[in-house]
Order: C-alpha cells, then sequence, then structure tokens
C-alpha cells in the first residue's frame, strides 16, 4: 500500500513535510518526499491536502467487558476507537469482575484478537477487586499482557497501600496510574462545587477533592522513585502541583480530557446527566488553566476517558445518574481546536495523542519510522462535520456534544498495514 502526497506530522522524527509512505507486510517501509515512490502495482491511496500521524493511542478508556457488554464490548469499543482515528486504546481494569488477575488480561487480550481492529492494551488493578486493601500480583499481570497498574474508577485509599503499588510496580517497570479522589471530602457531591452548584441546588465536588490525593501521591512518587501517572486532571490547581513536581525531577506524567478543555460547569445547567462526570466538569479558570498546562507541557497526554452508559444509567435525576461520558468519536475533533485556536500545534498534539502515549505505557507506535508497524492516522483538518451520537459505533450514547459542529475528522484508520476504517 502506498499512501501518496499526504502532510506527514511525526514528532519523533522531527518531521512535518508532504511525503510518500510506502507499507509492506504491516510495516513502515519507506518515507519519501512527496512524488518519488512509483505507485504502479501498488495499492495507492492519493492523500494531497490530509494529515497523516503515527497511529493514535488513547491511554484511557473504558470497555466495559467482562460484565458490562449491555454498555460497550471490547469489539464495539473498538470499532468506535478506529472510526475516531485510534488504533490503540488502554481499557482500565473496572470490570466485572474486575481485572485483578491474568484470566482476565488475557480474556481482554483474545476478544481484541477477535475483532481485528484496534489495538487493546490491558491494565491491571492496583488492588484485588480495586479494594484498596492487597495488591494483585503485578509480575503475573505483566506477564499475560498488561502495560499499567490503576484501580481506577475508585482511589487508593491507604496511602500505605500506594505506596506498596508504588514499590511493587517499579520492580516491575509498570507504571501506576492513579485516580486522585479523597473519597471522604468529595461525600455525596454530583458536580464542581461552585456557582453552578449553588445555583443548581446540587451537592458539589471541590478542587480539593482531586489536589489533595494528588500531592500525596506526588509525594509517594518522590519516595519511592516509581513512575506516577496522574489521571484526567481537572482542576487549575492540579496542573501547578505537577508543573512543581516536573520541575523538581519527580518521575511525574499526567493526562487530561478533552471534556476538561472543551466544557466548563456551566454544562449542567439543565441538568443534563451526559455533562456529568468525575472527575466534574470545573471553571472558565480551570479550562484555562488545563490549556496551559498542554501548552508547557505539564500534561503529557489528551485521553478520552471514554465511560459507555446506556439510559439505565443516564435518564435519571441528575443526583442518581452515573458519572460519564463516551469520547473516542470526538475526542480528536476536539482536541482539533486548541490548533485551530493556536494553544497546540499540530506537532504537539500529536506528540499528546500518540508519541507520548506509546512511551508512557511502553508500548509500539507512535512514530512513522521506517520498521515500525504500520499504526496510522489519516486526517481531514478542514472537514467539519455535525455530532450525531446515534450514528456512533459505540454502544452508548452518553455524549454531551451532540449536535456541535466540529472542525476535523478522521478520513482513515490503519492498524498493522490494514484500513480498519476509511469514510475516503
Amino acid at each position: 500500500m502506498l499512501i501518496k502526497g499526504a502532510l506527514v506530522v511525526d514528532p519523533a522524527q522531527d518531521l512535518e513535510a508532504p511525503m510518500d509512505l510506502l507499507i509492506d507486510d504491516g510495516k513502515i517501509a519507506k518515507l519519501s518526499p512527496a512524488g518519488t515512490i512509483p505507485g504502479e502495482g501498488r495499492r495507492v491511496i492519493e492523500a494531497q491536502g490530509l494529515v497523516l500521524t503515527p497511529g493514535l493511542i488513547d491511554m484511557h478508556v473504558h470497555l466495559r467487558e467482562p460484565g458490562e457488554e449491555y454498555k460497550e464490548t471490547i469489539e464495539y469499543g473498538a470499532r468506535a476507537a478506529v472510526k475516531g482515528g485510534f488504533t490503540a486504546v488502554a481499557c482500565m481494569p473496572n470490570t466485572k469482575p474486575v481485572n485483578d488477575n491474568a484470566s482476565v488480561t488475557r480474556f481482554i487480550l483474545e476478544q481484541a484478537a477477535a475483532a481485528h481492529l484496534a489495538r487493546v492494551y490491558p491494565v491491571a488493578a492496583i488492588s484485588m477487586g480495586s479494594l484498596g486493601e492487597q495488591l494483585s500480583e503485578y509480575g503475573e499481570q505483566k506477564e499475560a499482557g498488561a502495560v499499567a497498574v490503576s484501580d481506577d474508577g475508585r482511589p487508593v485509599l491507604s496511602s500505605m497501600l500506594m505506596r506498596r503499588a508504588l514499590e511493587y510496580a517499579r520492580t516491575f517497570g509498570l507504571p501506576v496510574i492513579s485516580h486522585a479522589e479523597d473519597l471522604e471530602l468529595r461525600g455525596q457531591g454530583v458536580m464542581h462545587e461552585g456557582r453552578v452548584s449553588l445555583e443548581l441546588g446540587l451537592q458539589g465536588i471541590p478542587a480539593a477533592v482531586e489536589e489533595v490525593m494528588i500531592f500525596r501521591d506526588l509525594t509517594l512518587a518522590g519516595l519511592t522513585g516509581c513512575r506516577l501517572h496522574i489521571a484526567h486532571v481537572s482542576t487549575a490547581g492540579s496542573v501547578d502541583l505537577i508543573r512543581r513536581a516536573k520541575a523538581a525531577g519527580l518521575p511525574v506524567t499526567a493526562e487530561t480530557a478533552p471534556h476538561y478543555f472543551s466544557l466548563t460547569d456551566e454544562a449542567v445547567y439543565g441538568y443534563d446527566t451526559n455533562a456529568k462526570v468525575n472527575p466534574p466538569l470545573r471553571t472558565a479558570a480551570d479550562q484555562a488553566a488545563i490549556k496551559a498546562g498542554l501548552k508547557d507541557g505539564s500534561l503529557d497526554a489528551i485521553a478520552s476517558d471514554h465511560a459507555p452508559h446506556t439510559s439505565l444509567e443516564k435518564d435519571l435525576e441528575f443526583q442518581a445518574a452515573a458519572f460519564g461520558l463516551i469520547g473516542l468519536e470526538t475526542s480528536l475533533a476536539l482536541s482539533l481546536k486548541l490548533v485551530h485556536d493556536g494553544v497546540l500545534t499540530l506537532a504537539q498534539l500529536v506528540t499528546k495523542m500518540s508519541r507520548n502515549p506509546a512511551r508512557l505505557l511502553g508500548v509500539a507506535g507512535g512514530t512513522l519510522a521506517v520498521g515500525a508497524p504500520a499504526d496510522l492516522t489519516l486526517i481531514d483538518l478542514t472537514r467539519e462535520w455535525t455530532v450525531d451520537a446515534k450514528s456512533f459505533a459505540s454502544k452508548s450514547r452518553n455524549c454531551p456534544f451532540n449536535g456541535w459542529t466540529l472542525k476535523g475528522k478522521t478520513v482513515m484508520t490503519i492498524v498493522g498495514g490494514k484500513v480498519v476504517s476509511s469514510e475516503q
């Protein structure tokens, strides 16, 4: 297969130029200036005017299988991923049963292989049942295919257990992904604590719920020397803590999600349960701080935190509805707005959605270097489209961006040299 004339953006090679790219045997065989590779005898994709990047990697999704297949399955989640331009995803362990043993990790990998779509990288639980009482077997999980450990969906409340988790994970070279939340301080909160929660009469979740746990985990990372990754950063204070920790040389990285730079807590007006997420949508000041953190590198990655729920969990009064939104099919376009608005360059965005996730998880990808797997995303930066959740590949429809007009869309996703999604 030959992709001709696309603007190739590969920060790993400091490359941003019109190029021809040749794929052979599932790998990148040649990369040359546009018009220099002959197309005879090859499948040719004319890609002038499009952008070709290393395959996007979403390092934080919930695929619900095993246990809640009525919300999502690995196959449907992988379909949503490739439609959104993602060649790989890392799935969190809060399944039923929790992914706290090698048999669940192997099951996830078998289901992903059967789907023949996106690559799926399981994240194992920090603790058995994610109950925060006893560590799971990290060595066994890594051998089965886990790429990180996390109790995402629940915080590790015990500081001693979190210390032991960091020490144990360091032994196996696994990053620890922190869900930073003080449950006691959160109480029964359902949205950000501030003016909007007061106006709506809803119990609030202060920014300190996230920030006090990030401070604890940063301190423990300094104590243990283990790689710590902070998930779904949502507040200005959190960004500042991470920025300071990096300046001090701590082994910390962090991600945010598109909804934290695309929405504020005002999206909850009307009691829209699709805007109920955890951590909650914050203020305009927090939103500005998230953008600044992405720009200066304090935040290393953008991940969707794709969290499917059906109407059974969402069509309820706000207090009773589940937290979470789906994001695999809107993540790229929402993130491209940062490029259109001049917050990030295109190369910086590709770094945060491909190169850095590959590096942080220790998986293949994130580059278009010769010999690398032919995992590619072809993007039309100028295509405008209207979000229609009913047309999504995901099983669920809990999307707060329904009806929005977005600019920028994936037109082709290639995994291992095979076209797995195309709108050409």
